[in-house]
């Protein structure tokens, strides 16, 4: 027997039924198609030179940029970041998928609280790569974690050098002054970074594309979270491009510049897709849902952990070169602190 809204016994009625009923939607398109094909360069435009903005500050000194917007770029957009993870994703991936959801009370999903766990999952798995990728720079580079700052070493053992003779010694001390080159530690340094941003901007291309879908469809909301959207994306891309800049490139190398441009695309793309879609598409399925909330979830887990330890314990707990300057720091934190809240406060509307 199927569910019959207009006669229904609050008493004997299937929960399940009335919270699927009343998540239930349509395609909500109604027009506004010239203001849609707008939002795609508006975006497109905005959030890619927001995303470049950091990277060209640090790598293309001759234009003079003070230090202190450079310092407001990156930490304001690692605020971003971690709002993003809990305001943008978490919430969002609960409403989709959790307990009290429509696909929560349903099938499977109804025997286990499915969005933490995938959160979890998420974010141990981005642990182990990260972790897999610190110890693999390690052994190739022979960093030694045990001395406060580490220090390259060479392949041979200290107690054994001792041993040898004077010239075995030099030898070893030159083996030791050709690792400690600027190449390497560069290399070093950036094989360390490179895995942990690449997981960041993953985690963020998931929410763009989602939310890129539901600007092309979505129905009276449009003309309110278009604006919104705009200052959502350049945000986010704010705090992808501060990231990206904290990670020495070689030099004349075009992976930074390709993977700006790679977020700047992604939303404007999406916004193509549903709008080829716009008339069949509908955001509140439960098909839509599941793939919606699990994606949400899975960029939830990614951007927690980035936010948290990539980004705020190791700039500010970790880092052995943290500045001193009390003025500096309080700026930092202040930033950091103004990101995460302006972009709650953006969860309001998207």
């Amino acid at each position: 027997m199927s569910f019959n809204p207009n006669d229904v016994d609050l008493d004997t009625a299937d929960p399940t039924e009335i919270i699927c009923y009343l998540n239930k939607s349509e395609n909500d398109y109604n027009g506004q198609l010239g203001a849609r094909i707008s939002a795609i360069f508006v975006i497109f435009a905005v959030s890619t030179a927001v995303t470049f903005f950091p990277v060209v500050a640090k790598r293309v000194p001759r234009l003079h940029i003070p230090l202190y917007v450079y310092l407001f770029a990156r930490y304001f957009g690692a605020g971003v970041i971690i709002a993003t993870a809990f305001i943008h994703l978490l919430d969002p991936a609960y409403s989709e998928i959790g307990p009290q959801s429509c696909v929560g009370m349903t099938g499977n999903w109804a025997d286990y609280s499915w969005c933490p766990a995938i959160v979890l999952t998420s974010l141990m798995c981005i642990f182990l790569l990260d972790f897999g990728a610190e110890r693999y720079v390690e052994v190739k580079y022979g960093v030694c974690r045990e001395d406060p700052e580490p220090i390259m070493t060479s392949a041979v053992d200290n107690s054994t050098v001792d041993k040898e003779s004077p010239g075995n010694t030099r030898k070893g001390e030159a083996d030791v002054e050709e690792l400690s080159t600027s190449d390497t530690l560069i290399e070093k340094s950036f094989k360390q970074q490179i895995a942990a941003f690449l997981i960041l901007e993953f985690g963020v291309i998931f929410h763009s594309v989602i939310i890129g879908l539901n600007l092309g469809v979505t129905g009276d909301e449009f003309a309110t979270l278009y604006p919104v959207l705009v200052f959502h994306q350049s945000f986010e891309g704010l705090g992808i491009g501060a990231r990206m800049s904290a990670i020495p490139f070689r030099k004349g190398s075009w992976l930074p510049w390709i993977l700006c441009s790679l977020y700047g695309l992604t939303t404007p793309i999406s916004i193509a897709i549903g709008l080829g879609v716009r008339t069949t598409y509908n955001s509140g399925s439960y098909t839509a849902n599941v793939v919606s909330g699990v994606l949400d979830a899975i960029s939830a887990g990614i951007l927690i952990y980035t936010g948290l330890v990539e980004l705020l314990a190791r700039d500010f707990l970790f880092d052995p070169h943290r500045s001193q300057d009390n003025k500096r720091l309080a700026f930092m934190v202040i930033t950091m602190l103004w990101g995460a809240g302006i972009m709650a406060l953006l969860g309001k509307w998207a």
